[in-house]
């Protein structure tokens, strides 16, 4: 039971890669941009979503569906490191929405062009 409890206290003081991913169809272009902290475990359930054909965006799943697997790429865009955060006095939840929102300006992944919805604020 020691073991076991200081396997899971050492998993939880890991760090997981966080930071803003894409999941581009490379068949038209399209993308979904999204962040996590916890990348590896994001593209597992996207993946698992998507190949059970339960996503929540429609747009995404039907053209997983129409094109297959093979047509999409799970890419990161830009990671956060541990340390990145801290001299910032900034959670990595915030550091996290801002690198979000800069990637969903630059390469507008909306309508025609990808599946994330515009959010109003």
């Amino acid at each position: 039971m020691d073991r076991r409890s200081e396997i899971k206290k050492i998993y939880k003081q890991t760090h997981q890669p966080m930071g803003v991913y894409q999941i581009k169809n490379l068949r038209n272009g399209k993308r979904f941009v999204g962040s996590s902290p916890n990348l590896p475990a994001r593209f597992n359930s996207m993946l698992f979503q998507l190949r059970h054909g339960v996503h929540r965006n429609r747009s995404l799943q039907a053209e997983w569906n129409e094109y297959g697997e093979e047509a999409f790429a799970f890419e990161i865009l830009e990671e956060i490191k541990p340390q990145e955060a801290v001299p910032y006095q900034r959670s990595y939840a915030e550091e996290l929405q801002e690198l979000e929102e800069k990637w969903l300006r630059q390469l507008q992944p909306y309508g025609e062009h990808g599946y994330n919805r515009v959010v109003m604020k």
